[in-house]
């Protein structure tokens, strides 16, 4: 593996965002899904439509040559249009996505405490996450300050309190 960098997300990265939902999605390398069936399914693409509305923020990975690696970013979401770990109004959810070669290198956990860093400095109080019970990710959320908050279905809904 080469190394990476961090830079932030900009207006221009709505398709990228949208390989890293559908890597998201996909975290379970041995059920993957078709890209399409992933962002046309509104519980998905909810997380990229319209990207770089007010509150939207993120942090993209890129590896040596430039080539877009994973990202993190969050989105405001209302109590009538949840996202799948919505809690709150004026609570971002947060989404992280990274390609199955970059996993457990350390590109996640860079990407999710930029994407802290950032809802910190914007000055919200609390970031909100879904993630399925079974993905190692859950151990990476712990280690980073969320905790479980509730269960829906297979996935658990996370909060990291940022003050």
């Amino acid at each position: 593996m080469t190394g990476f960098q961090l830079r932030p997300a900009s207006r221009s990265d709505s398709r990228l965002l949208g390989d890293m939902v559908v890597e998201a999605a996909n975290w379970d390398v041995a059920r993957r899904r078709q890209r399409i069936a992933i962002l046309e399914d509104p519980a998905h693409s909810r997380y990229i439509d319209g990207w770089r509305r007010p509150g939207d923020a993120g942090t993209i990975a890129v590896d040596d040559l430039g080539s877009a690696i994973g990202a993190c970013w969050f989105r405001l979401f209302s109590a009538d249009a949840p996202g799948y770990g919505y809690v709150a109004g004026g609570v971002p959810e947060l989404i992280l996505g990274v390609k199955p070669v970059w996993r457990a290198q350390g590109v996640g956990r860079a990407l999710l405490r930029a994407a802290v860093a950032c809802a910190r400095d914007g000055g919200y109080a609390r970031l909100s996450l879904s993630v399925a019970r079974a993905n190692h990710a859950v151990a990476l959320y712990r280690s980073e300050g969320f905790v479980v908050v509730g269960d829906v279905g297979t996935r658990h809904t996370m909060v990291r309190t940022l003050r």
